[in-house]
């Protein structure tokens, strides 16, 4: 079942973000993942939204924690935490009950 890793954040620190937006797909494609969902002007319709929103889809929610405990990953992710603030959640794909 497909996996999906949603990000929301607010960028603040644009310039050494940059490091992070220019290399992290690679990552991201070898662990069989893709961008469905990326950048800012989130429409926030309901609470308080950061307005960066990011989806990515996986072949499993198990791949997107391969993707993000791998060693290139980990390499960069403090590209992205030291220079934003917000949240990322990895979740199944719905399955329609019954």
């Amino acid at each position: 079942m497909p996996g999906y890793m949603i990000a929301t954040y607010r960028i603040t620190n644009p310039e050494a973000y940059r490091a992070y937006t220019s290399t992290v797909l690679p990552t991201i494609k070898a662990h069989g993942g893709e961008i469905l969902v990326a950048g800012p002007g989130s429409e926030a319709v309901e609470g308080t939204p950061e307005p960066v929103t990011v989806v990515a889809k996986f072949p499993s929610k198990a791949a997107i924690r391969e993707w993000y405990d791998s060693p290139e990953y980990q390499a960069i992710i403090h590209h992205r935490l030291d220079n934003t603030e917000g949240s990322m959640v990895f979740a199944d794909e719905f399955q329609m009950p019954g």
